[in-house]
């Protein structure tokens, strides 16, 4: 899934909010819904007609609700200049909603024809316009709605959706049924959550952004949920003062790297070197220490040991535990001195394994499970995590206190304060062994560099993300995450103009 990013707002409404937000707005600005819908289909029919200016048969898929009142709008413009519009409809014992009846008049009284959802699709459309479901699906669609959801999908002709993919659920972006494969997507007045986390990025497409003209009353209001992208990194990393040292950036100790796990527990020491971090200290198994300073020699490395943790926990500003730690007594007894550390820290990987069976509650800590640590941690299947990502960062956070940072396609970040985010940078290069290793020393690092844990989660999510990105040029197959520490640099340095890369 791509941006329109002149167009994406850094904000996100619940889906269930949405028609309220949208009357209110209307009201205060002297609009009509009716006015609205136009804006809407206007706003589709020009991207429509930019994207694909040689497509001249356009085939309109039309539900019950507002959304297929936005496509009876888009239907009549393309008309009137002198597009073929073949429009199909679904039928319905109720009424139209008054606003998409008016629309469905307008088309016919302009001489459209509404066809049955049953009839066969003409063989020549070039371009097809999904009005069928919107926001208000919280279920697997019907299944006539699903044969025309499948029926477009293997249509030889892309799709452009109306507010949001019919079938895919506005809130969670979850998938529970037959979802549109859209091509591009224009959202109306509002980002809703379901664009950006879950399955979006399988089904969005190029997702686009309209206000309708309500962006003096959006502005007002108070952001309930925030999107935080690469544009942001400036706000949370100024330059550093010329005269600043490396004892003002953080020091960090990781713990981890059981037998076998030398790797993990050097690309988080290496990671937060690369995010900027002024000493990291690793303590790990001793046959561990040659490889890993011979590989990055800028790391202090030592053992593991009840000495050299209870001193290092002492010397550190910031703690990391959890990559390559493992659940033997090693790692737990390493974890049960940590715990009650009152310095921010970070708990990843095996840590989240071991909290899971011993549950606590700590202001301080920032927990980074994927989703298959999610679920244990709240004790329910992946399914569960995976069907409302935002919900299931905020039980999280409700459980376990702190920063949660719920990993995945759309990070969903959550702290007890009630702040959430989801991170709008990454790509599928990241479904490889380590990614979670590099994040958790990027975000130790900033930490250290005193943000706030969730200013630190959110900051290091985009850096992460952003870095990876900066590789996807030449594909996300085969893409490493220690290839991230070539491109991090660059990223954690916003203000720097890279003459040679950007």
């Amino acid at each position: 899934m791509t941006r329109n990013l002149a167009s994406i707002p850094h904000s996100i409404w619940p889906a269930d909010d949405l028609r309220r937000a949208e009357k209110a707005a209307a009201d205060s600005l002297g609009l009509t819904l009716h006015e609205l819908m136009f804006r809407a289909g206007e706003a589709a029919f020009s991207l429509a007609r930019d994207t694909w200016p040689d497509a001249r048969h356009w085939l309109v898929l039309c539900g019950h609700g507002n959304n297929g009142g936005d496509g009876y709008v888009v239907a009549r413009l393309a008309a009137a200049q002198g597009i073929r519009v073949t429009l199909l409809a679904l039928e319905s014992d109720k009424p139209l909603p008054e606003e998409a009846h008016d629309a469905c008049d307008a088309w016919l009284n302009a001489g459209g024809v509404i066809h049955a959802p049953t009839i066969s699709w003409p063989e020549d459309v070039d371009l097809i316009i999904d009005g069928l479901l919107g926001t208000g699906l919280n279920s697997a669609p019907r299944d006539e709605v699903a044969d025309l959801i499948e029926q477009a999908n293997k249509y030889p002709a892309p799709v452009m959706a109306l507010d949001i993919p019919s079938g895919l659920i506005a809130q969670t972006g979850a998938t529970p049924g037959a979802v549109i494969h859209a091509a591009h997507t224009l959202t109306f007045i509002a980002l809703k959550p379901g664009l950006l986390t879950g399955k979006a990025r399988d089904v969005v497409g190029k997702l686009h952004h309209h206000s309708l003209g309500l962006d003096s009353w959006l502005a007002a209001q108070p952001i309930v949920i925030s999107r935080f992208d690469a544009s942001q990194l400036a706000h949370w990393l100024p330059p550093r003062r010329p005269t600043s040292h490396k004892g003002d950036h953080g020091r960090l100790v990781i713990i981890g790297g059981d037998h076998g796990t030398a790797g993990a527990i050097r690309m988080t020491g290496e990671a937060a070197l690369r995010a900027g971090a002024g000493l990291v200290r690793v303590l790990t198994r001793a046959e561990n220490i040659a490889p890993i300073i011979t590989a990055r020699p800028e790391l202090m490395v030592h053992e593991l040991t009840p000495p050299t943790l209870e001193e290092s926990l002492e010397w550190a500003d910031v703690v990391v535990i959890g990559p390559g730690l493992g659940q033997q007594s090693w790692g737990q007894q390493a974890l049960r001195k940590v715990e009650n550390v009152r310095k921010p820290m970070l708990w990843d990987a095996d840590a989240l394994n071991l909290l899971a069976i011993n549950p606590d509650k700590r202001h301080n800590r920032l927990l980074t499970p994927h989703p298959g640590e999610a679920a244990r941690l709240l004790g329910c299947r992946v399914a569960d995590i995976e069907s409302d990502r935002v919900n299931a960062a905020q039980r999280l956070v409700k459980r376990y206190g702190g920063v949660v940072v719920l990993k995945g396609a759309g990070t969903v970040v959550a702290d007890d304060d009630g702040h959430l985010g989801i991170i709008d940078a990454g790509n599928a290069g990241m479904a490889s062994g380590g990614m979670g290793d590099v994040l958790s020393g990027i975000i130790g690092a900033l930490l250290g560099q005193a943000l706030t844990l969730y200013d630190a989660a959110c900051a290091g999510c985009v850096a992460h993300g952003a870095a990876a990105d900066k590789l996807a040029g030449s594909g996300t197959r085969g893409m490493l995450a220690t290839d991230l520490f070539s491109t991090l640099r660059r990223v954690v340095n916003p203000d720097v103009i890279d003459v040679n890369h950007d």
